[in-house]
Formats: structure tokens, C-alpha cells, sequence
């Protein structure tokens, strides 16, 4: 049994959020503090904590964090969008996981989250918690703009 706190991340947390994420992080690091808590944070993050005795090899006892934001979906209202959600590998199988998905839940009326195809441990967690998959399911597509694409979008004026 493997004793672990799930708590709201503070300020003083984002070293350990930053260890946890920066694997795939594309934002710099002072952005991402900054956007994480300011007055009126972009995001939300918990984090799974676990006592000095049962600390990582490294010696962290911070070992997994959910990211996430506030969406808003017009056919089922408030909604979260689980953005990041990692739980270090020596960590796994005690619940932790669960737990952090659990309080992430709890957040809104409708949880969205994107899994790349090729992450089946990803893609069976979440199912067996009652996930839908709705890219076949509904013929959803995830569209986005970027780079170069987005500047032009964001700069096209209204022709007469």
C-alpha cells in the first residue's frame, strides 16, 4: 500500500510540475509559472505527493500531476480539459493515477482529453475508467491552427 496526498498545486509546487511536464513542454518555463498562477490562472494543476519514506530514487516526493483548464461546452455547460497528466513510472499501479483523475473530475460537467494513437497504456487507463473514444465514435476532428497559418488567420481583415 503506497500512502499519496492529492492536492491543488501551489506556486511553490512548480518546480516539481515543471520536472514532470517539461518532457513535452514547447512553452518556456518563466511563461508557463506565469500563466499557472497569476491572479487569474489559464490553468489548474494537482499534484500526488507521497511521504519522505516512500520518496523516488531521485529523492522526489512529488510524483505525478493533472493539468488542466476550464472550457465551455454549449451542449453540456462547464467543462475541464485535462491538458497534461503524468504519474512518474516507479508510481504506478497504487491508485494514484486514479486519484488524480478522480479530483480533476470532480471540476466540470464534461472532461475532455487528447491521447495520441500510439499510447495504448494511456488509451486502456482511461477506457477503464469509462472514457469514450469519439474520434470514431462521432466523427470528431481535432483542428487547430499554428505557426505561420495562425499569424495569417489572426491578421486577415474584412475584404469589401
Amino acid at each position: 500500500v503506497m500512502n499519496f496526498a492529492i492536492r491543488l498545486a501551489t506556486k511553490a509546487d512548480f518546480k516539481d510540475i515543471w520536472r514532470l511536464l517539461r518532457v513535452s513542454l514547447m512553452d518556456s518555463q518563466t511563461i508557463l509559472q506565469h500563466h499557472g498562477f497569476k491572479q487569474n490562472p489559464c490553468f489548474e494543476c494537482f499534484v500526488a505527493v507521497v511521504p519522505d519514506e516512500h520518496k523516488s530514487k531521485e529523492g522526489f516526493t512529488t510524483v505525478g500531476c493533472a493539468l488542466y483548464f476550464d472550457m465551455y461546452d454549449t451542449w453540456k455547460g462547464q467543462s475541464v480539459y485535462l491538458d497534461h497528466f503524468y504519474v512518474m513510472p516507479e508510481f504506478r499501479g497504487f491508485g494514484i493515477g486514479k486519484a488524480l483523475l478522480s479530483n480533476v473530475a470532480k471540476e466540470g460537467a464534461w472532461l475532455q482529453l487528447n491521447v495520441v494513437d500510439w499510447n495504448t497504456p494511456s488509451l486502456d487507463f482511461f477506457a477503464a475508467r469509462g472514457a469514450q473514444d469519439i474520434t470514431v465514435k462521432e466523427g470528431w476532428h481535432v483542428i487547430h491552427f499554428d505557426g505561420q497559418n495562425l499569424d495569417r488567420l489572426a491578421n486577415e481583415t474584412r475584404q469589401n
